[in-house]
């Protein structure tokens, strides 16, 4: 499979931002990626939902606790948001330039920084389920890299560094925030996989032989994307359930949509208070 990004590829996100600036929306300066059963709300939208296929190239394959809409925000008036409910994955069958598609627009839109919640296995009892964690690295182990092929100049250097891809002055803002609400947060390396199946025991205990504390099957292309357009990425984990071996009951889905239930608030409300912030964008210079 050739994984590379191409010329029409290319093209056809330019396409998508003539579009969205005919659609009339504001640019956004932030851009908000929920993950499974964590599209909470918000606050008000100022425009939308549409559906996010309105403003894709190419089809949208439904995945349980993914709504795939998409809306505007304003937390503060000089502050526009766009809020993706619900992200694409690689094991849906898209190649890495269709998954990364929304966080690319968001940048070449203008968005300067990236929120995103996902949905994790943790890998060792320091995290329970419920626990919320912000990600401060990560082990791609997909395979995939949206990085691939001939890239635009502008978009950014050609080998990008990603020693600081989760953003330490935002995640010092998030914990700050966290402290303020009384939401307990902790930090870990988040190891990034494919999927759809979840991991074997074994794989569980490679993966915290190798540090991770958090598995899932999202999050490291988008912040590979994102950080190679100059977005400061701040990721925040739910720890929906313990992997297998750590935890001898069955792993499923429903399980994970259930977690995100119980969080939604403690989500919504860091989140909220996140997006208000007068340090959210002066954080990141």
């Amino acid at each position: 499979m050739n994984t590379a990004v191409t010329p029409d590829q290319i093209r056809s996100l330019d396409d998508a931002v003539s579009a969205w600036d005919a659609r009339g929306w504001p640019r956004p300066q932030v851009a908000v990626v929920s993950g499974s059963g964590l599209a909470v709300d918000l606050g008000p939208t100022t425009h939308g939902p549409v559906p996010l296929a309105e403003l894709l190239p190419y089809p949208i394959h439904a995945v349980t606790g993914h709504p795939h809409r998409v809306e505007m925000l304003a937390p503060r008036p000089d502050r526009p948001v766009v809020y993706f409910r619900g992200r694409l994955h690689s094991y849906q069958g898209y190649d890495p330039f269709q998954t990364v598609f929304p966080v690319r627009l968001a940048a070449r839109l203008g968005a300067r920084v990236l929120v995103m919640t996902n949905a994790a296995g943790g890998l060792t009892t320091t995290y329970p389920p419920g626990s919320l964690v912000l990600v401060e690295d990560h082990l791609n182990l997909t395979g995939l890299n949206p990085l691939r092929g001939d890239l635009p100049a502008d978009w950014g250097p050609r080998f990008p560094d990603m020693g600081a891809a989760y953003d330490p002055a935002l995640r010092a803002l998030a914990a700050a925030l966290g402290r303020t609400l009384g939401i307990d947060l902790g930090t870990g390396v988040y190891a990034g996989l494919a999927g759809p199946s979840y991991e074997t025991p074994a794989e569980v205990r490679m993966l915290a032989g190798m540090g991770a504390r958090l598995a899932g099957m999202s999050t490291v292309m988008e912040v590979i994307a994102a950080r190679h357009l100059g977005m400061r990425c701040l990721v925040l984990s739910l720890v929906s359930n313990l992997g297998a071996g750590v935890a001898e009951e069955p792993l499923s889905h429903e399980e994970v949509l259930e977690a995100g239930r119980q969080a939604a608030g403690r989500v919504a409300r860091l989140l909220t208070a996140l997006l208000a912030a007068d340090e959210l964008t002066a954080a990141t210079g």
